[in-house]
């Protein structure tokens, strides 16, 4: 397990948009990470995060607007080609192999990546020793508790060491004390991978607590962006998602 140096990579959206038979999911959207930052995108329910999340990571193309990679369009880039290029992500079912073990559902993502299976074996396990899950290797997917399938998804994305990671909230369903270590975990993942960090999340404490940046969607537009004192102060993020009381 490598892991990657600071390559001052950028994962741009500008002027995204996308609309579904009509409906406009996200609408004119600009946003850029950068290798290094932990980016909270927030929002109520139907905002738009995880679409704006799918075109980044090439499984939904925008009607109008361009994703950039280094200052390159991807737009065209099918998802596993932007893996490969480096966008990793996780998603908010998990989607793991239940009836594969732990560490082969870490190792397939591997050798999509185009390792060797032996290759693919070492790097997965030095990815589930650095996360807490080395003695959970040979259990299978399907009978982790809710908390460590989460943790798998992301020790999966990070294979290959990859410039940017978006996490489809990772702390769902999480006590406060499993969000505590999540928190870390971000931080942590940040810190010896050198990567851009995505994280969709409803957990105001996680999300303003880890985040460098906050960017804010309401039906799809952008409704504020900051620090996140300034994203909590905002009245229309107030008003739109944190409530008043």
């Amino acid at each position: 397990m490598q892991p990657a140096k600071d390559s001052g990579s950028t994962l741009e959206v500008v002027g995204v948009t996308v609309r579904f038979q009509g409906l406009t999911a996200i609408d004119s959207v600009d946003e850029a990470l950068v290798s290094g930052e932990i980016l909270g995108l927030i929002g109520p329910n139907g905002a738009g995060k995880t679409t704006l999340v799918n075109v980044m990571t090439g499984f939904q193309a925008p009607t109008e607007g361009r994703v950039k990679l280094d200052g390159e369009s991807v737009n065209e880039v099918k998802p596993h080609d932007l893996r490969r290029r480096g966008v990793a992500r996780t998603f908010q079912a998990g989607r793991l192999f239940r009836e594969m073990s732990v560490v082969e559902n870490v190792e397939v993502a591997g050798v999509g990546m185009g390792l060797t299976r032996i290759a693919a074996h070492k790097e997965a396990m030095e990815l589930l020793d650095w996360i807490g899950l080395a003695d959970r290797a040979n259990v299978l997917a399907g009978a982790l508790p809710y908390t460590d399938e989460r943790r798998v998804g992301i020790a999966r994305a990070l294979i290959q060491s990859p410039k940017f990671i978006l996490l489809d909230e990772p702390a769902a369903g999480m006590s406060d004390l499993e969000c505590d270590d999540l928190m870390g975990l971000v931080q942590q993942v940040r810190d010896r991978f050198g990567c851009g960090v995505v994280l969709i999340e409803h957990n105001m404490r996680v999300v303003m607590g880890i985040s460098e940046r906050i960017h804010v969607l309401d039906s799809g537009k952008t409704i504020a962006r900051g620090k996140p004192q300034e994203v909590q102060n905002n009245p229309a993020v107030i008003e739109a998602y944190l409530g008043k009381g």
